[in-house]
């Protein structure tokens, strides 16, 4: 029977050697709970499973380096978040917020997120966030909603604290202003 490689060594084995055995290891220990993890935020199936395979590509091709810092888990939802907001920022906001809230009907069991965001469907708050920018509304997703730090979700949208804090700062005053 086989030792059971740590996360760091299947990483090693990956960007050293290129090694597909380590690889899959890694992609059966993560893969599912990334994928459920990513459910979370995103009710389309497709863009959830789209998402997973780039973000274990990324790691399979070297595009994403693990430096040792912090577990493993964190460092691929911070590559997966990213991937998300990409594929989000693709499609049109309103467009997302339908096809999300018609799959909530249709779900035996909805998140907590998902009853918020399916209780303000018609009314004011919806209005509002489908207002701001792509940007600011992936800033309010990463602090509010995941409950990332201002630090983390810098990490996980590609920009600085201070640009993270800037958007949160607008995103909440353009909320009051159109709430008012």
């Amino acid at each position: 029977m086989s030792e059971t490689r740590s996360d760091g060594e299947l990483l090693r084995a990956i960007a050293a050697d290129g090694d597909r055995h380590a690889f899959e290891e890694l992609y059966r220990r993560y893969a599912p709970w990334l994928a459920a993890r990513m459910r979370s935020r995103c009710a389309d199936a497709g863009i959830v499973d789209d998402v997973v395979q780039e973000t274990f590509l990324q790691v399979w091709r070297g595009s994403a380096r693990y430096r040792e810092e912090g577990d493993v888990a964190g460092w691929l939802w911070r590559i997966g978040s990213r991937r998300l907001v990409d594929a989000l920022r693709g499609d049109g906001a309103r467009g997302r917020l339908r096809q999300a809230l018609a799959r909530l009907r249709h779900r035996d069991e909805a998140s907590a997120e998902e009853r918020v965001l399916a209780g303000v469907e018609h009314g004011d708050l919806a209005g509002a966030l489908i207002g701001l920018s792509p940007e600011l509304r992936a800033v309010l997703q990463a602090t509010v909603i995941d409950g990332l730090s201002t630090r983390e979700a810098a990490v996980v949208l590609g920009i600085p604290p201070g640009t993270v804090k800037t958007r949160a700062h607008r995103a909440r005053k353009q909320l009051r202003e159109a709430l008012a």
